[in-house]
């Protein structure tokens, strides 16, 4: 794991790269973090990734609030105060349109790196970066050969920015997993979502996994370890099938 900065018209982004051993060059993966901010247990998961053979990026999407102590998740899950006190906070700063600028310096800085694949990249992301995920591979259909998300929310809704607007220029292939216990991604946005990336002819799979909002992180209190193996193998299955030769 290698710390660096990475240039945004909004200021230096913190974000960390993990490179596989061996020498390249290899493809190239954007991870986009989760809600409750960068922390041990998303380091351990682009160690995960760049094991498997991936370049990982893992930017701060909260770099515009300032430097911040992520809460603990078993806090952020169960107490509503330490909840709000962090939406706040961080919630200002972020947004589709700051994400997609972010995401365009993200992907500049994969493609400028020599032992990183080019020209097309694959996002997964979690919780928020679940939405951010989908959006980029909309956004940027050039640039993202594969895009997933994991226990995500929000991607089928009547707001203007609701990533399955975004179907028709997908150029990805996408996976989706939603969690059976997550009011916000049920099963009508499922639907609906499904019906947008059909529609589009986009392939895609989009499941529903026996769990709860956020179980792939190691550290949250609704952790899964089995179905966060499965979301791992389906992971790779998507990387692999898309990205490898």
């Amino acid at each position: 794991m290698m710390p660096t900065e990475i240039a945004t018209q909004d200021g230096p982004c913190r974000a960390w790269v993990f490179r596989p051993e061996g020498t390249g060059p290899w493809p190239g993966v954007l991870f986009y973090m989760d809600g409750i901010g960068i922390r041990p247990a998303l380091f351990e998961m682009g160690e995960r990734i760049a094991k498997h053979g991936y370049f990982v990026l893992l930017p701060d999407m909260f770099f515009r609030a300032g430097p911040y102590e992520a809460p603990d998740p078993k806090k952020l899950f169960g107490d509503p105060n330490v909840r709000q006190a962090w939406f706040e906070k961080i919630r200002p700063h972020m947004n589709p349109a700051n994400a997609m600028v972010d995401t365009r310096a993200f992907l500049d800085f994969l493609a400028a790196q020599a032992d990183v694949r080019q020209p097309r990249f694959g996002t997964t992301g979690y919780c928020m970066g679940g939405g951010m995920s989908l959006t980029a591979a909309g956004t940027f259909p050039d640039r993202i050969a594969a895009a997933a998300a994991f226990h995500p929310a929000g991607l089928a809704t009547d707001q203007p920015t609701s990533p399955h607007l975004l179907a028709p220029k997908i150029k990805a292939r996408v996976y989706v997993a939603g969690a059976s216990e997550d009011q916000n991604f049920p099963d009508e946005q499922k639907a609906r979502l499904d019906a947008a990336l059909t529609d589009a002819g986009v392939a895609h799979t989009v499941e529903t996994y026996p769990a709860r909002h956020g179980w792939v992180p190691s550290d949250t209190p609704v952790h899964d370890p089995a179905q966060a193996e499965r979301a791992w193998t389906s992971l790779f299955e998507l990387f692999d099938k898309t990205l490898r030769d």
